[in-house]
This record gives structure tokens, C-alpha cells and sequence, in this order.
């Protein structure tokens, strides 16, 4: 018995092509091979090429030409109505097909670290929404090794991380930068200080911070490491995994934390929490969408991409 290859490869030279069928069918509907032709935006040369073709094929006559048009023969009857068959199963895969493309490109999978998913994606996403309304966009918040491992997964079309680098296995293009605060409530000693607070003194301190994976932890460390020569930070005093806990434990006087300055702004503000200058100290980070490797955003994920590099803030937008 000849393999599933062969059978495929058999059916492919025997089986006419869809085009040659709907010539077919025209040819039945219209009574004429040139109106078929026309029908179907061919020249009536290539239209009689392809019928002879088909006849060819098939090993059987289809279509009798006469000066008055063109009559299927009775084979071509026969044939004519196997033709429909395949034609219509051909237009209802079509348009399962297309049902399924559609599903995909109104559904949005967004994987973002906190602080983008907190400060910065809700007007991506209302912009977006204003030109496709009919996307659905599901976002999941957490850290940047989060967003990679969810991306890596197949569980997210686009991210945005907050860290040093692109993580393994993905690419990406910065949409903005961030600068990292120091703050403390205005009731802390630090508050009240005239010099600022040196390197060293700040990795010895224990801190409110976010934890390990987070982006803001990681260029933290970094940032100490390359100013202070310190192999780690003290033991932090409190760990969340919410920017909006982390803000909320600084404003309550838990103690010295370090946060975007995106997620402080109306708290420096109005005072309920003081930043503290640290000398020469750098807590400057680029703000990253990032995909698969080798996969470039398409669909709802590129316009999405679109969006944040256009509406970015000003300040944030300057280039690593």
C-alpha cells in the first residue's frame, strides 16, 4: 500500500486545482467560457488552456464549445457537481480560518513589571483601545523575571521589563527610561539631614524593598556594587512584591526605600515622603518591551509596542 506522501502526492496530480473548479462551475452557471472568464479575471485564452488542461487531467470531456457558448457535457454534469462540493467545503475552511485570525488578532496577552503595569501601561492601553476597541487585553503584573518566564512560556505576546538588560531568550527595544529615588517619610532622621547620604552608609542600611527579580532590586544592587564596592545590600528590613505596598510601607515610616520616581510623584509632592540625595549614586534604568527571540511583535502586541514608544514621557524617552 503506498504511504500517506504517496497517496497525498497521487491526489494532488489527479484532483484538479480550485481555480480549474470554479472556471468549472462559471462555465455551468453562465453558459460561456469568455463570461466565465471574465467572471473570474482571466483572459479567455488561459480559461480554455485551463479547461483543456482539466480535461486532460481528468481523462474525460467536460465542456462542449460551439459558436452559441459553451454546454457542460454529460462527464462535466457529473464532474460539476463533485466541483461544488469541494468548492464550498474549500469556502467554508476559508472562512473558519479567517474566524480563527480574527480571534487572534482581537485578543492581547501583556506581561508587565509593576511599576509599567501601574504607571505607564494603563494609558498605552487606553490608546490602544481608542483606535481598535475590539482588542482584549489580559495583563499580568509581576516582576521581570516573571514577565520573561511568561513570555518564554507562550503565555504573554508582549512584556515590559524594568532590569540591566534584554533577558536571555527574549528581544526588546527600550520605550522609556526611569530614574530610581531614594525616599523616606518626612518624620525620618534622613529627612532632616544636610549632607547627603554616601553609598556605603545607604547598602548598610536596611531597606524597604521590592524582592529579587524585581527590576528595581536588580539596578539597585548594581548601582551599590559600582559605587560602593559592596558584595550586597544589609538584609532589607521589609520585602513586597507590590510597588503600591512599598510606597504605602515608605509613607507609613517603616523606613528608606527606593522607588520609581514615576510611582512617587504626588507623595514628593505633597511632602509624605522626602528624597533622601545619595552621593554619586546612579539609579538611572531603561523601561523595555520585550518579546521571543526571533518573533516580532505582531497583530494587537506591535500596535501596542507602537503606543508606548509614542506616548512615553518626555523625560523618559532619551535613548541608553
Amino acid at each position: 500500500m503506498a504511504d500517506g506522501g504517496e497517496t497525498s502526492a497521487a491526489l494532488a496530480h489527479r484532483v484538479p486545482d480550485l481555480g480549474a473548479l470554479q472556471l468549472l462551475l462559471a462555465v455551468a452557471r453562465l453558459g460561456s467560457l469568455g463570461a466565465a472568464a471574465r467572471e473570474l479575471g482571466i483572459s479567455q485564452p488561459a480559461a480554455s488552456s485551463r479547461v483543456r488542461s482539466m480535461e486532460r487531467q481528468l481523462g474525460v470531456a467536460l465542456v462542449d464549445r460551439s459558436p452559441r457558448g459553451s454546454t457542460l457535457t454529460p462527464t462535466g454534469v457529473l464532474v460539476t457537481d463533485w466541483a461544488r462540493r469541494i468548492v464550498e467545503a474549500a469556502e467554508a475552511f476559508d472562512v473558519g480560518a479567517q474566524a480563527l485570525r480574527d480571534t487572534r488578532d482581537s485578543r492581547l496577552r501583556v506581561a508587565a513589571s509593576m511599576t509599567i503595569a501601574e504607571y505607564l501601561l494603563p494609558r498605552w492601553l487606553i490608546a490602544l483601545r481608542a483606535d481598535f476597541p475590539g482588542t482584549a487585553v489580559s495583563l499580568a503584573a509581576g516582576n521581570s523575571a516573571n514577565v520573561a518566564e511568561r513570555l518564554l512560556a507562550g503565555e504573554a505576546d508582549l512584556g515590559f521589563v524594568e532590569g540591566l538588560e534584554v533577558p536571555r531568550g527574549l528581544d526588546g527595544v527600550v520605550v522609556a527610561h526611569d530614574r530610581l529615588v531614594v525616599v523616606v517619610a518626612a518624620g525620618h532622621p534622613w529627612a532632616r539631614r544636610r549632607r547627603a547620604v554616601v553609598p556605603a552608609e545607604l547598602a548598610a542600611t536596611p531597606l524597604v524593598l521590592r524582592e529579587r527579580g524585581s527590576g528595581t532590586r536588580q539596578v539597585l544592587e548594581a548601582a551599590l556594587t559600582d559605587a560602593a564596592g559592596v558584595g550586597e545590600l544589609a538584609p532589607p528590613l521589609l520585602e513586597f512584591a507590590s510597588t503600591t505596598a512599598l510606597k504605602a510601607a515608605a509613607v507609613g515610616g517603616a523606613g528608606p526605600s527606593v522607588l520609581s520616581e514615576l510611582a512617587v510623584g504626588e507623595e514628593l509632592s505633597d511632602r509624605r515622603l522626602v528624597e533622601v540625595p545619595v552621593e554619586g549614586l546612579v539609579l538611572r534604568r531603561a523601561l523595555r518591551a520585550v518579546w521571543p527571540a526571533g518573533h516580532r511583535p505582531a497583530g494587537p502586541a506591535r500596535d501596542l509596542l507602537a503606543r508606548a514608544r509614542l506616548s512615553a514621557p518626555r523625560s523618559a524617552t532619551r535613548r541608553s
